[in-house]
């Protein structure tokens, strides 16, 4: 698991997922969440804008992110 520091406004999952490296683009991270591939504190998440904050995991394939 790999902490990832947010600013007291958080961040939105599109957002993250290119940051994490996840993605390269908004459109790959569109098919990842379509694809049902993104889980978001144990449950699949399908928005991208999901507005995101400290204390939140996000999770893709075998990779994991905790925000901080």
């Amino acid at each position: 698991m790999i902490d990832i520091e947010v600013g007291p406004e958080g961040i939105r999952l599109g957002q993250l997922l290119k940051y994490a490296g996840a993605v390269e683009s908004g459109g790959e991270a569109k098919h990842l969440l379509e694809a049902g591939e993104v889980h978001v504190n144990g449950e699949v998440e399908g928005r991208r804008g999901r507005q995101l904050g400290a204390g939140d995991v996000v999770a893709v394939h075998d990779r994991t992110w905790r925000l901080v």
